[in-house]
């Protein structure tokens, strides 16, 4: 354990001495290149420090030229009153839960450095929410708002592509939900192109709906029970036996035990006795084939199943001064090694194509694939339907993201409303006092 941790800090040393080889770190540079960033940089590049150093360096750049020190809330009023990008909440492992409800027409109407500027400020505000041993978070894309499959496409693989570069292992999990849908098939070509297609499932609210109502409706009785024969129900209805029946199609008889049963699907243990009257044909017939008897025609009951038939005359029936014939003896049976047993014959590709490509494994891994990401997205499917609140979306804002608001201390908020308070009450009082005065 020792020597695993002294490895991870010559590595992180290792990537330090290189970036401040390039050009100096300053103060801020300092304080974000900690342990834990190097190391997440390190993990995304295999543990090479020197591709690691060299994607830290175009983060440094990048983070200078989005301005990250300079993001407040003050700046996106319109985003933060439409609910465009906020944190939800946290999930069961204090992971902050990030929902982006961007429109289709967003992009037409704002310029892309102020998209940019947004999804940096929602990123940042959300890992300054994080707690000291968590460090990625979960995104939920809206999809229902976009009518474009090829916009929207554009839209997330550019979100996900400033992840992968400028926030590196940071992702925990990314769901598409409700895409258009032609958004499966350009996925489907796009999907080996893009770093996290690994972590980004898509998934649909709907098909969550259709199990809620299953499960409602599960708690009520099959019709098949309800349907099932009580034998204490029909023996308080029927006492003896009532009669017996003379069908030519059916034979059964109505008793106290089995109340409008065919014979041969009592369950009583008894040896079942012939009805009179009955059908000859099925008398002594087994559970196995009574049924096919009792729906056969009255000529194909009252032949017999196994007719026999006697062996051809080999002797004329009128005398003959020559002997018969000899017949010849029927060839001896193969042994029984040379019996080949017979075989189904395969269908050709003319005859059946389908037969030559079997996608039944494919389908199964594909089934249960979908299955994982629906379990998966379960637990994210309160914050996707909870209603968005700017004020407790502004209440995890930490200074100085929250704006000018934030930055006041709560010491000088709370002087500030007792003044408020105090005169209030002054004016109230010296408006009594005039009327008082008028009065007299």
């Amino acid at each position: 354990m020792e020597k695993k941790q002294g490895k991870e800090r010559e590595r992180i040393e290792t990537v330090l001495k290189i970036l401040k080889k390039q050009v100096p770190l300053t103060m801020k540079q300092e304080k974000y290149c900690n342990d834990a960033c190097v190391e997440r940089f390190l993990k995304a590049k295999g543990d090479n420090a020197k591709k690691a150093a060299k994607q830290l360096r175009a983060a440094l750049c990048w983070r200078e030229s989005v301005g990250t020190d300079r993001l407040i809330a003050d700046e996106f009023s319109e985003e933060l009153a439409g609910g465009f990008a906020y944190v939800a909440g946290h999930d069961d492992e204090a992971r902050p839960v990030v929902v982006f409800r961007i429109k289709q027409e967003y992009p037409k109407t704002h310029s892309q450095k102020l998209f940019v500027r947004l999804l940096v400020f929602t990123l940042e505000v959300a890992i300054s929410s994080m707690s000291r041993f968590v460090d990625q978070f979960v995104v939920l894309f809206d999809a229902s708002f976009f009518r474009s499959a090829s916009a929207f496409l554009s839209f997330l693989m550019g979100t996900l592509k400033i992840i992968y570069d400028y926030y590196p292992c940071r992702l925990h999990k990314a769901f598409v939900i409700d895409a258009p849908s032609l958004f499966s098939y350009l996925w489907k070509g796009v999907r080996p192109f893009v770093e996290l297609s690994a972590v980004t499932v898509a998934v649909s609210s709907l098909d969550f709906d259709d199990s809620l109502e299953d499960a409602v409706f599960g708690s009520y009785p099959t019709r098949t029970a309800s349907l099932r024969f009580d034998r204490a129900a029909a023996g308080a209805t029927a006492s003896a036996r009532v009669g017996v029946s003379k069908s030519s199609r059916f034979s059964f008889t109505v008793s106290h035990l089995d109340s409008l049963k065919p014979w041969y699907l009592s369950t009583s243990t008894a040896t079942p006795r012939a009805a009179p009257n009955a059908s000859p044909s099925i008398v002594g017939a087994s559970p196995l084939n009574a049924r096919s008897f009792s729906f056969a025609s009255p000529a194909a009951r009252s032949a017999p199943r196994f007719a026999w038939s006697p062996a051809p005359r080999s002797i004329p029936s009128t005398p003959c001064k020559f002997p018969p014939p000899k017949q010849p003896k029927p060839p001896p049976p193969p042994p029984p090694q040379q019996q080949q047993q017979l075989r189904t014959r395969r269908p050709s590709f003319l005859q059946s194509p389908a037969a030559l490509f079997s996608f039944r494994k494919e389908a199964h891994a594909a089934q249960s694939r979908e299955e994982r990401e629906r379990e998966s997205f379960l637990p994210y499917l309160g914050f996707h339907r909870r209603p968005y609140d700017e004020m407790v979306y502004r209440a995890k804002m930490r200074p100085p993201l929250g704006g000018l608001i934030s930055i006041i201390s709560p010491h000088l908020k709370q002087r500030q409303q007792q003044q408020m308070r105090r005169n209030a009450i002054n004016i109230h009082h010296h408006q009594h006092l005039k009327m008082q005065t008028l009065n007299y």
